[in-house]
């Protein structure tokens, strides 16, 4: 009942967004207006409607607020910054038609290109974008009362006194540091390293060489707002912001916004680009789950779909199946997932959880999970047809950096764990008798500090997202049939709209499948995020509760491998020089992080689909925000199939 009353709600979606932006199409069949002309010859779409499952609704407006992928699809095609990636992941120009570096990444130098129009949600003029706005962009980023501390890890390891204006600000009352801009004369203008010499021109200047610097501008740390803007609503408004009061600069304006329901992108006529192909106008709708996905694909009321392993399943193994010969590779994502582990758990009464946190900060109970569980069934869940594929023994994303000989990051990790190479037939960290000592030693030494067996691990998934609840059962079953029942019971709970206030505040959850997306070019994007010592620290400042856990008699043992982890990465961010070297010097704290099991790697997303997009098309960037934009992708209003992909 519930798949059906949502397909209806679908429909009526569709005629709401009339309503709310026009007529946009369905996207299984071409409109009269896309009939005529050179893009229906070739059986392209001029408008397209694809599905976002509920749980990855947009939390936030304001794209120098966010962190968050779910937010990122959708403002990467509404703002953009200073550059954008190809279809093969090289920079490319964007609102910076040019760059460059004179002294090795010391100070970065960026042209802006003239004509960039800030514009209403209608596509009216507000402003022109220009060099000043990256300047205000950083102010806000920077300035602890307006941002939160979002965002600033970046410019703070990078830019010249970025660091000394952040502390600064969070000195001051909010209503000073609501004040404040970076103009000529600014606080922030004689303490960071941001010059503004023209219009045309920003020039950031670096605490040392960072020869990577020119990767941060395809994300969001160094991205523009109009201090107009500001002025019009106000700090306040501004982060409340919504998509009638927001200005844009990008690709589309969003014209209709109905949260948990759907979103309708309209062609930006001011947009700065004006020989890329664009969508008139592309659809959001929000669906329960997968299962749901597939069913408007199959009506024909989307234009593209991600397949679960029931799906591929169904249509594999039947030759007449109608989808038989149109699987195609969906396009992997750059995100690399792992388990994370809550250190400080709670019930829901708010006290600790001292049974799980005793035995998550034992080493031997985590190594006994990284050794023992067989993970391919959980991989299969996301590539039925290629699942080995999909395993992760990693924290960094492969493909990040190389070495001047060739030699890729990960595989310099690897070789300081010891795997050996990838295998499309094994799980090659898997270990049952190591497995089996671990196990044995966390036994005695929990028993002894008052752990009672089995220990729960509390995972959490989204209410009524079937597909969830299956993925989350195969989690769970990998788990106790590997290590048994009686030693671990995963226990699989839900919430309701958000886990970030739902479980992640109050830290109910025992760890979190989550992952990490690069957005720079440097490994320290990657293992930075699980660093003591500092507060922008994303898991262990939100998930794993580390930052601030303090010493008792259990956790001794933890918080020295998080030092020694810590410390290995203070020490490879310190070379700058030496790429290779530096390279070197990370794949060992990451080997370090891995080796403790503080995280413990677990998969990359690598699905089929079903579509009528070309995804060699997309943007295909290892780090930045912009690979969901939606321009120059190709499509077919009849499907892409098998034999047509690469």
């Amino acid at each position: 009942m519930k798949r059906k009353s949502l397909v209806k709600m679908s429909s009526l979606a569709l005629a709401l967004s009339m309503v709310f932006a026009g007529c946009t199409q369905q996207g299984s069949q071409p409109s009269d207006s896309q009939n005529s002309g050179d893009a229906s010859a070739k059986g392209e779409l001029k408008e397209i409607v694809l599905a976002k499952e509920s749980s990855r609704e947009m939390e936030t407006f304001n794209m120098l607020y966010s962190q968050k992928n779910q937010d990122f699809e959708n403002l990467t095609n509404v703002w953009d910054g200073l550059l954008e990636v190809d279809t093969k992941g090289k920079l490319s120009p964007a609102i910076a038609e040019s760059w460059e570096t004179k002294d090795n990444g010391k100070t970065w130098t960026f042209k802006i290109r003239s004509g960039v129009k800030w514009v209403d949600v209608n596509g009216n003029e507000k402003a022109d974008c220009n060099a000043y706005d990256f300047a205000s962009g950083l102010e806000w980023i920077l300035n602890f009362h307006k941002n939160d501390s979002n965002n600033t890890s970046m410019p703070k390891e990078m830019i010249e006194g970025a660091t000394e204006y952040y502390e600064y600000t969070k000195t001051l009352s909010k209503e000073e540091a609501y004040a404040l801009k970076a103009g000529e004369g600014s606080k922030f203008n004689e303490m960071v390293g941001l010059k503004t010499p023209d219009a045309n021109t920003v020039v950031y200047t670096c605490i040392a060489e960072k020869p990577y610097f020119d990767t941060l501008g395809a994300y969001v740390a160094l991205y523009p707002i109009s201090q107009a803007l500001i002025d019009e609503l106000g700090v306040d408004g501004v982060k409340a912001m919504d998509n009638n009061s927001m200005w844009y600069n990008g690709a589309y304006t969003m014209t209709a916004y109905v949260q948990g329901n759907e979103k309708v992108f309209t062609k930006n006529p001011k947009y700065w680009d004006t020989q890329c192909k664009r969508f008139d106008s592309v659809r959001f709708i929000m669906v329960e789950s997968a299962d749901v996905a597939y069913q408007l694909y199959d009506t024909g009321e989307i234009d593209y779909v991600k397949l679960t392993e029931s799906n591929v399943k169904t249509i594999s193994e039947n030759k007449d199946h109608k989808f038989h010969d149109y699987i195609i590779s969906d396009v992997p994502d750059k995100y690399s997932f792992q388990i994370h582990f809550n250190y400080e758990k709670k019930d829901k009464d708010g006290n600790a959880d001292l049974n799980w946190n005793k035995a998550a900060a034992n080493e031997a109970f985590r190594k006994s999970i990284y050794y023992g569980v067989n993970f391919v069934d959980y991989a299969k869940r996301e590539n039925l047809l290629d699942p080995y594929s999909c395993l992760n023994y990693f924290y960094t994303m492969k493909g990040l950096v190389y070495k001047s000989d060739g030699t890729e990051y990960t595989d310099i990790v690897r070789k300081n764990l010891g795997l050996p190479a990838d295998s499309s037939e094994k799980v090659i960290r898997l270990d049952s008798a190591k497995a089996e000592e671990y196990k044995k030693q966390a036994i005695e030494e929990l028993t002894a500090i008052g752990v009672t067996f089995p220990v729960e691990l509390d995972h959490y998934i989204k209410s009524g997202d079937q597909t969830a609840a299956d993925t989350a059962t195969v989690f769970k079953n990998c788990i106790e049939r590997d290590l048994g029942a009686d030693y671990i019971k995963v226990n699989i709970k839900e919430f309701v709209s958000s886990i970030s206030k739902e479980v992640r505040t109050p830290q109910l959850a025992s760890v979190y499948l989550n992952g990490w997306g690069a957005d720079y070019g440097d490994p320290m994007n990657y293992v930075g995020q699980e660093m003591l010592d500092n507060d922008n620290a994303w898991y262990s400042t939100e998930y794993s509760n580390i930052y601030d856990m303090q010493p008792n008699d259990f956790n001794t043992e933890l918080l020295a491998a998080y030092r020694e982890f810590t410390d290995l990465v203070f020490e490879a961010d310190k070379i700058t020089s030496d790429l290779d070297e530096r390279y070197e010097a990370f794949a060992k704290a990451e080997a370090s992080l891995i080796d403790h099991a503080l995280v413990i790697p677990l998969n990359y997303r690598k699905s089929l689909a079903l579509g009528k997009i070309d995804n060699s098309s997309r943007m295909n960037g290892i780090y930045g925000c912009q690979n969901e934009k939606m321009k120059n992708w190709e499509t077919n209003s009849e499907g892409y199939k098998t034999s047509d992909v690469k």
